[in-house]
């Protein structure tokens, strides 16, 4: 049986991007993939590369686990943990840091931005958390990986470094393959689409919307989204990259082809296009937001959890002592 793993980091609050493009395609894989195990982790170590309140940070790990299973993720068939609750993703991490070097870490995008703004603390974490993220995969021998455009860079990495661990000590890892939406795979932000929708950016709330934005909210945030002065409904994500960007939401939250909407609104006007956009999204969100407040705090969550580490923890104990043998580690 095939494994897929993912993870979401609980930095910032969930957004209809990180939905469209990796929640949502999940719950399809999961449909459509019916003879592979389905491994989903909060990635909650990662987030600490950066300081957080400990409250807040403790209440987005939950909220993620829960969100998972409102957006429709079958928990029966879904192995839910949290990160953090694995010691072996960490132990791992470190064997990997001896086999990825230097160089690789620095041309890594998000620490390359960092030093590209000047930003200093820059904690050591975060120069070498692509190997703790390469762990999270090939600890539990993942077939597939679920990828955006903007992670093929820490996939690949992850696929040098299980490939050298594997030439060097003999076949061990599962290097993993990519899975890549065709749809939604990279939402951009409301008000400036040159840049992704970020969970984490507070520059501009009107940027993103999140999962837990009210009905009102959704729509005030769509009717303000950037498009142009071309005025006409067409999909050209060179000239008319803010429109394009709606376009991609729309065809993402409707399960629709872009030209097709494109072909429905082509007589009509930005305001028609973003008021029935806006309904579309928050016809979506409203049940799902329901879920979550029951689920939040229920006993079925930690249930969910807790079987979810346990499955987890059993093959990572497992995978880690053979790996300790591998590389010499231990008195036998």
């Amino acid at each position: 049986m095939k494994r897929i793993v993912s993870g979401i980091k609980p930095t910032g609050s969930l957004t209809l991007g990180n939905y469209l493009g990796a929640i949502k395609q999940f719950v399809k894989l999961q449909q459509k993939m019916e003879d592979c195990e389905f491994f989903l982790f909060v990635a909650d170590m990662h987030a600490i590369t950066v300081r957080q309140n400990p409250a807040e940070l403790r209440k987005r790990i939950l909220d993620i686990a829960a969100m998972y299973i409102a957006c429709g993720l079958d928990k029966e068939k879904t192995v839910l943990y949290l990160q953090s609750e694995i010691p072996q993703n960490v132990e791992l991490g470190y064997i990997l840091q001896s086999n990825v070097y230097m160089g690789e870490l620095e041309r890594m995008t998000q620490f390359k931005d960092k030093i590209a703004k000047q930003e200093t603390s820059i904690t050591s974490s975060l120069f070498t958390y692509p190997a703790l993220m390469a762990a999270d995969i090939i600890l539990y021998d993942a077939d597939y990986v679920p990828v955006g455009d903007d992670q093929k860079q820490h996939l690949e990495l992850t696929r040098t470094i299980a490939n050298r661990f594997n030439n060097y000590y003999g076949d061990f890892f599962t290097v993993p393959e990519p899975l890549i939406p065709e749809v939604g795979a990279r939402i951009m932000d409301l008000q400036d689409p040159e840049k992704k929708m970020s969970k984490s950016d507070t520059a501009n709330p009107k940027g993103f919307i999140t999962l837990f934005d009210d009905s009102a909210t959704i729509r005030r945030k769509i009717n303000s989204a950037m498009t142009d002065s071309i005025g006409v409904i067409k999909f050209d994500p060179e000239n008319q990259k803010g429109l394009a960007n709606l376009l991609t939401i729309f065809a993402s939250i409707t399960d629709r082809d872009v030209l097709d909407i494109v072909n429905e609104y082509k007589d009509s006007n930005y305001k028609v296009f973003k008021e029935d956009l806006g309904n579309a999204i928050v016809e979506v969100l409203e049940p799902i937001q329901e879920k979550h407040k029951n689920l939040i705090k229920s006993q079925e969550l930690q249930d969910i959890l807790n079987k979810g580490r346990d499955i987890a923890s059993d093959y990572a104990f497992k995978k880690m002592r053979k790996c300790k043998r591998k590389v010499g580690l231990g008195r036998k």
